[in-house]
C-alpha cells in the first residue's frame, strides 16, 4: 500500500517512484518503462524550455490519448509552465474560449484538429505546434518546484456561464495522487485502464495515482462498450474507473466470465451510483471491489465508500479520503447534526487555489473554513447538499444550483442557452437536466417559438457543441412563464419538469 506521506513534492517527480525497468505506460506504440517515462518527460520539458516562454506561462494540449498527451501533464510543470488540458471532444468555440481565457502561449495538438479551427480561434501570441514536433535531445532533470506553485488549470463548467479554470498546484496534484493510490490499494502489479479524458481531474489522476504506486496505465479512447471489454482482456486490466452512463453501457455488453474476473477494482465518480447500478455491477463482477466516490474539481476528490460497505449502503458516498476534511454545514455556518441536510464543505491541502483570473467567482466558492474545522486556510463550499448518518457516512441529497450532470459531465445551462439562442432559430430558451437512467440527466430545452426551425437548430448545434452537450428534446411554447419582475420563471418551468408535465 502507498504510504500516506503528507509532504508534497513536485508532481513531475512521479516517474521516480516506479522501478526503472517496470512498465509505466502501455499503448499503441508499445510499452514505456518508468525510466522511459522519465526520459520522455525530461525530453519534452527541455524542448518546451527552449521556446522562449516565461515562467508560469500556460501550455495547452488538445489531444486524444496519445503518448504525448500522457506525458504533458508532467513535462509542462517540469519546464516551469502551467498545463491546460482541453477535452478532445470539445468543438472549436469551446477550445477558443479556453485558449483565450487561460492566455495560453502554446497549443499542442494534431494537424486534423488545427484544420477544424477558424481564424480568430487561437489568440494572437499563441503558437500552435503538433505533437510530432518534439524532437529527441537533451533532458531537463526533475524540478525542485515549490509545491505551492501553480502546475495546472483544469476547466470545469459552472451553472452560470462558460467553463472556468480551476488552479491546481503541485501539492494539490501530488497529494491527490498519494491519497487515491493509498485508499484504492493500487500496487505495482496493477494495470489501470484509462478511459476518461485527461482534462477531467478524475481521468488525469488515474495517470498520477497509478504512477505513484509504480503501476501501469493503459490509455484508451473507446467508441463502444465492447472496446472496453476487449481492452480489459487484451491488456490484463485490473482496475477500471468510470461514470454512471459508462457502467450502464458496460452492463449491457457481453462479458466473458474470465474477462470479468480479471478486474480487481471498479471506481465510480462523476455522478451517484443508483441502487440498481450497484446491484448490476455486483452481479456482473462478484469478485471485484466497488468504490463509489464523490468529488469536485475545486478539491479533486472528497469522499469514498469502502467496498465492504457498498451492499449495506448503496446510496452512500462514504467518508473523507486521506488528506481531506469533510464538513456538513448549515446555512448559518454551524455544524449540521447527524441526519440533518447541510452543505458539503471540503477543507485541507487538496483544496485548489481558486479560479483562474476570476476573483469574484473564487470568493463565492473558496471561503475560509468554518470555525469548527480542524484544517486551517481556505475551504471549498460545494453547493451540494448531503446528510451524515450516525455512522459518519454521507449521502448526497441534491445541488443548490442549476448545474446539469449528464454522462459524467458538468454542464452549464447558461452555456447551452447561449449557443441555442445565437443562431436566431429560437426567440427565448431555458435548459434543464431531467432524470435519465442512461445519462444521469438528459438535457431538455424549453423554447419560445413554433418549432418550425428545430431541424436547423439541431444541425447547427451538432457543429457547435460536443455530443455530451446536445439537447435530447425541445419543448416548444408560444409563451414562457414570467415572475413578478418580468424575468423568465425558471422555477416554474423546473417544477413542471419535476412534476412530469414535460416528459421525454
Amino acid at each position: 500500500m502507498t504510504d500516506l506521506d503528507p509532504v508534497p513534492k513536485p508532481i513531475d517527480t512521479l516517474p521516480l517512484r516506479g522501478a526503472a525497468d517496470a512498465v509505466a505506460l502501455e499503448d499503441r506504440a508499445g510499452t514505456l518503462s518508468f525510466a522511459g517515462l522519465e526520459a520522455g518527460v525530461g525530453g519534452i520539458a527541455h524542448w518546451l524550455s527552449r521556446q522562449g516562454l516565461g515562467g508560469g506561462e500556460r501550455v495547452a494540449t488538445w489531444l486524444p490519448k496519445t503518448r504525448t498527451a500522457c506525458l504533458m501533464p508532467l513535462a509542462v510543470p517540469r519546464a516551469g509552465f502551467v498545463h491546460v488540458p482541453i477535452n478532445p471532444v470539445l468543438k472549436r468555440a469551446q477550445v477558443a474560449h479556453i485558449l483565450a481565457d487561460s492566455g495560453a502561449r502554446v497549443l499542442v495538438t494534431q494537424g486534423a484538429r488545427i484544420a477544424a479551427l477558424e481564424p480568430g480561434d487561437v489568440p494572437v501570441g499563441c503558437r500552435i505546434i503538433t505533437e510530432d514536433e518534439f524532437g529527441a535531445g537533451d533532458m531537463l532533470p526533475p524540478s525542485a518546484a515549490d509545491p505551492d506553485t501553480l502546475a495546472a488549470i483544469l476547466y470545469t463548467s459552472g451553472s452560470t456561464g462558460r467553463p472556468k479554470g480551476v488552479m491546481l498546484s503541485h501539492a494539490n496534484l501530488w497529494l491527490g495522487a498519494i491519497s487515491v493510490a493509498h485508499y484504492l490499494h493500487i500496487s505495482s502489479e496493477d494495470r489501470v485502464l484509462g478511459v476518461l479524458p485527461f482534462s477531467f481531474d478524475y481521468g488525469q489522476n488515474q495517470l498520477f495515482s497509478t504512477w505513484a504506486a509504480g503501476g501501469r496505465v493503459i490509455p484508451l479512447d473507446y467508441l463502444t462498450a465492447r472496446d472496453v471489454v476487449k481492452a480489459v482482456e487484451r491488456h490484463g486490466v485490473t482496475s477500471l474507473a468510470g461514470v454512471p452512463p459508462l457502467w450502464v453501457q458496460l452492463l449491457e455488453a457481453d462479458w466473458p466470465a474470465e474477462t470479468a474476473a480479471r478486474l480487481r477494482r471498479l471506481t465510480n465518480s462523476g455522478g451517484a451510483l443508483t441502487p440498481r447500478l450497484v446491484r448490476g455491477l455486483r452481479e456482473r463482477f462478484p469478485e471485484t471491489e466497488l468504490y463509489p466516490m464523490y468529488g469536485l474539481t475545486e478539491a479533486f476528490r472528497s469522499t469514498f465508500l469502502s467496498p465492504a460497505l457498498v451492499d449495506a449502503h448503496p446510496e452512500s458516498i462514504g467518508r473523507a479520503i486521506p488528506f481531506a476534511e469533510i464538513l456538513v454545514v448549515r446555512s448559518d455556518g454551524s455544524r449540521a447534526a447527524p441526519g440533518e441536510a447541510g452543505e458539503l464543505v471540503h477543507a485541507g491541502p487538496l483544496v485548489a487555489q481558486g479560479y483562474w483570473q476570476d476573483a469574484a467567482r473564487s470568493a463565492q466558492r473558496f471561503r475560509p473554513a468554518p470555525e469548527f474545522a480542524t484544517s486551517e486556510g481556505m475551504a471549498v463550499w460545494s453547493g451540494d447538499k448531503v446528510v451524515e448518518d450516525a455512522d459518519g457516512l454521507l449521502r448526497f441529497v441534491g445541488r443548490d444550483d442549476e448545474m446539469i450532470k449528464s454522462a459524467g459531465n458538468r454542464i452549464s445551462p447558461t452555456e447551452i442557452e447561449d449557443v441555442v439562442l445565437s443562431g436566431g432559430e429560437v426567440a427565448e430558451a431555458a435548459a434543464f437536466g431531467v432524470a435519465d437512467e442512461r445519462l444521469g440527466q438528459a438535457i431538455v430545452v424549453v423554447a419560445r417559438g413554433d418549432g418550425s426551425r428545430e431541424q436547423d437548430l439541431r444541425d447547427r448545434l451538432r457543429r457547435e457543441l460536443p455530443s455530451f452537450m446536445q439537447p435530447m428534446r425541445y419543448d416548444w411554447r408560444a409563451e414562457l412563464p414570467r415572475n413578478a419582475n418580468g424575468k423568465l420563471d425558471r422555477a416554474a418551468l423546473k417544477a413542471e419538469l419535476l412534476d412530469g408535465v414535460l416528459k421525454l
